[in-house]
């Protein structure tokens, strides 16, 4: 991992959620890379501790927690680890999620409840708790993951709860953009189309995994699937200075896929 950034994040301090692979990693290293102090969380403590050695061999300026990022005590543990370990927080980067389509008429409440619970109550308390450390810093930057698939059905992947749970997340950054706009804490939301990360193999062998992503590439008017790098740059600008007069946002980066259709 050898990531270009072009951001300044020196002083800053950050928790990552899902920081362990994929997009949350990709965040995790740019802002290291860019002078941030970074907590990261996950489930996976092996992976978590891996990831934390590869972002920063040193073992400085990164530490990790693993844990249910559904219970409003992990919450609190990571910010509660920033604070002891770095000082406070500055931003967070509210990424955590899952992924698995299937048929709405197939969902089982045990599945639902996964989805709304990992997805958006877990965004939610971990806003509330990393907001409530800002607050003595004099504000801070909360960028969250959405999704394409709230702002539009994809036929190909069934996902009603998963996109319920993200439109809840789509919605929770409007309303705290205006909660929190006195505090000066922004928040704004990427939603992403196709990347390709680690989650897919969540749900698919490998071997339906290299056959499966590649067919979506046809999918985004640019041509092809996102990379972590992708999305992971449009959150930096947002958790930025850069970005200090936009909160509320819900930003597509999907390779044009909002924009229409090919003919």
């Amino acid at each position: 991992m050898n990531p270009s950034f072009s951001f300044d994040f020196t002083s800053k301090i950050a928790i990552v959620t899902g920081g362990g692979s994929g997009i949350g990693k990709e965040v995790a290293a740019r802002l290291v890379k860019g002078g941030a102090r970074v907590v990261i969380g996950g489930r996976d403590e092996a992976k978590l501790r891996e990831a934390a050695a590869q972002i920063d061999p040193s073992g400085a300026n990164v530490r990790f927690h693993a844990g249910d990022i559904a219970l409003p005590a992990t919450a609190a543990a990571l910010v509660g680890l920033a604070t002891e370990a770095f000082g406070g927080v500055d931003i967070l980067i509210n990424n955590a999620g899952i992924f698995r389509p299937k048929a709405f008429l197939d969902v089982t409440e045990a599945e639902y409840d996964g989805f709304l619970d990992t997805i958006l109550k877990g965004k939610f308390f971990m806003a509330q708790a990393a907001a409530k450390a800002m607050l003595k810093r004099g504000g801070g930057a909360i960028v969250q993951t959405g999704s394409l698939w709230a702002l539009q059905a994809i036929g190909a992947t069934p996902s009603a709860a998963y996109s319920a749970a993200n439109a809840g997340v789509h919605a929770l950054t409007r309303n705290l953009a205006i909660e929190l706009a006195p505090s000066n804490i922004r928040i704004n939301t990427v939603a992403p189309g196709v990347v390709e990360t680690p989650v897919y193999r969540t749900f698919m062998t490998e071997d339906e995994v290299s056959k499966t992503l590649p067919g979506f590439n046809a999918f985004h008017p640019l041509g092809r699937n996102g990379q972590p790098a992708d999305v992971a740059e449009a959150m930096l600008f947002l958790a930025s200075p850069h970005a200090s007069w936009i909160t509320g946002t819900v930003l597509p980066v999907d390779g044009g896929v909002m924009a229409g259709r090919h003919a």
